[in-house]
């Protein structure tokens, strides 16, 4: 489900100028598990309750991916993908005269408002469980569907419309998969979202990750031995949490 989210604005200048006032932060959650168990929603809601206390509510949009899962693209979208980009870099506003029939003006309606969520974000969060060693089907169909040709460019610049946005990537793991544990190479996850938001044009330093790890400690016997590193991990997650909640361009408790 979405929350809070105001009708969307279709130009690049609206974009920038929501982008001047109040402080935006969407949130998106992946997880199956919406009983409470999920330690991806607890970390989310975490940074999203501390950056409310800061912001106040009115830029917080919410995203529930697993509950109301975004419709995977069909051929109309790639169609429509296609001639868009024979016209070279093509804004959002100018895509709706460019659809062709029914089907590409309805999958144009289901991306318009994901790509408008995105580009008027100034911090974009992402709650990952690790899936199979790699993100939830329902964060890819989000991921395909606003992946659309030209609409993170600046038509007169060439340059990147999210090159100034933060995004933090919260993900959970019933294992280790950290740098140096037998089974780092065996995350999919870090290495695929980092190189899908460097591609569309999100600055390494405004690319966060924490990890939560050996999330399934207390209740996979093969991993009881690890608890306490799995508590010192979501620790170190939560104040994670907390501090880049308070961070505006990179610095600590600086609010716009």
């Amino acid at each position: 489900m979405t929350t809070d989210t105001p009708h969307a604005p279709e130009g690049i200048q609206a974009i920038q100028a929501a982008r001047s006032g109040t402080p935006c932060l969407l949130q998106l959650d992946s997880s199956a598990d919406n009983a409470g168990e999920s330690v991806s929603r607890q970390l989310t809601a975490l940074f999203a309750d501390t950056w409310r206390a800061l912001h106040g509510p009115a830029g917080h949009r919410y995203r529930d991916l697993a509950a109301d899962p975004v419709p995977l693209v069909s051929s109309a979208y790639a169609s429509l993908g296609r001639r868009v980009e024979r016209h070279g870099t093509v804004p959002p506003s100018a895509v709706a005269a460019l659809a062709d029939g029914a089907a590409e003006r309805r999958e144009w309606a289901l991306t318009l408002p994901l790509i408008t969520e995105l580009l008027a974000a100034d911090t974009v969060l992402i709650g990952v469980p690790m899936y199979n060693f790699s993100i939830p089907a329902s964060l890819k169909a989000w991921i395909d569907r606003l992946t659309f040709p030209g609409a993170y460019v600046d038509p007169d610049t060439g340059r990147s419309l999210l090159r100034d946005t933060r995004v933090v990537v919260v993900t959970a793991r019933g294992g280790g998969y950290g740098p140096g544990t037998p089974r780092e190479a065996y995350d999919f996850q870090t290495p695929y979202l980092r190189t899908y938001f460097g591609a569309l044009g999100v600055a390494d330093e405004n690319l966060i990750f924490t990890h939560a790890e050996m999330t399934r400690s207390g209740d996979v016997p093969e991993l009881a031995r690890f608890q306490e590193m799995a508590a010192h991990s979501l620790a170190a997650a939560r104040t994670a949490m907390t501090t880049e909640a308070g961070r505006v361009d990179g610095k600590a408790g600086n609010r716009r």
